[in-house]
């Protein structure tokens, strides 16, 4: 059988560290076209791996069986709409958008396309976290705490972009924070907030287990302070999440090869597809609004 021709949206750091070179490493996968909006940049980053350059957005869809996004949320979001109504199975970044009616928009179109669809939610392709998730019950899990202190906006960081200064902790680690609460305690029922000084973010959660538990998100840690950590507990003890040392190409390999399994078989659901994406902003949406709210 003829390997998936992927097509790349983005050419910055993300797309060139991680997204290019793991669907280049991937079987049954080719990297046959890229967009971006630097001309240069887009032929450059093709040129590394024999690609196709492309300008045009509109016709890029055209050249490829599926499509692979390394680009801003809000930049996302409208360009994978076009590609799904288009035919195209997709693999998404983390949040799918930045809203809830985007969100729900791109599921619609998914469903309506009969497209199978991934959301690289990089610890949870982590093989220790899906060991986790399969040997233990929610139930047995009374609460977790995660600890986020991220410094992507110190200026040497290769993440101080823009996107990330005007929407802050909450849309760029708060999905990997929620996405790691939901899967292990459940789904969120009930969403509070709180801010604290220089854009930090404390987020309680109810599940529908009954568990309890919070994340506590800044984008503005210094260098000493940054790492991340998840520390979950119950009748049992406790269970630390391995959420601060993930392979990240190890990670997209495997969900671009549990994406091209699914695309072959003609499957369109996965444990983290356009649907758990939504309901993943959701919970990032109801963190804002609750922030918003606050006087």
């Amino acid at each position: 059988m003829d390997d998936i021709r992927w097509g790349l949206v983005g050419t910055g750091f993300w797309a060139r560290e991680t997204h290019a070179p793991s669907i280049a490493a991937t079987a049954g996968a080719t990297l046959a076209s890229v967009w971006g909006r630097d001309p240069e940049a887009t032929g450059l980053l093709a040129d590394d791996f024999a690609a196709r350059p492309f300008s045009d957005v509109d016709a890029f869809p055209d050249s490829v069986d599926a499509v692979s996004f390394a680009v801003p949320p809000h930049v996302q979001s409208e360009i994978a709409l076009k590609a799904i109504r288009a035919g195209k199975h997709v693999l998404l970044e983390k949040p799918i958008s930045v809203s809830l009616a985007a969100a729900n928009e791109l599921v619609a179109a998914a469903e309506t396309s009969g497209v199978s669809t991934t959301v690289f939610f990089t610890l949870l392709f982590d093989p220790r976290m899906r060991a986790i998730n399969a040997n233990a019950e929610i139930d047995a899990w009374s609460g977790a705490q995660g600890l986020w202190l991220g410094s992507a906006l110190m200026d040497e960081n290769p993440f101080n972009t823009p996107w990330r200064h005007e929407k802050g902790a909450v849309w760029d680690l708060g999905p990997h924070a929620v996405s790691v609460l939901v899967t292990t305690l459940g789904p969120i029922v009930n969403v509070s907030a709180t801010a604290g000084e220089q854009g930090l973010v404390h987020a309680q959660f109810t599940h529908a287990s009954g568990a309890t538990s919070t994340a506590t998100m800044t984008l503005f840690a210094t260098e000493a302070a940054d790492g991340f950590s998840t520390l979950m507990w119950g009748p049992n003890g406790r269970q630390w999440l391995p959420v601060d040392d993930v392979d990240e190409q190890a990670a997209m390999r495997l969900a671009l090869a549990e994406l091209v399994d699914n695309i072959r078989n003609e499957r369109t659901q996965h444990q983290c597809d356009l649907s758990f994406g939504r309901d993943i902003v959701a919970v990032l949406a109801a963190i804002e609004s609750g922030l918003a709210s606050q006087p």
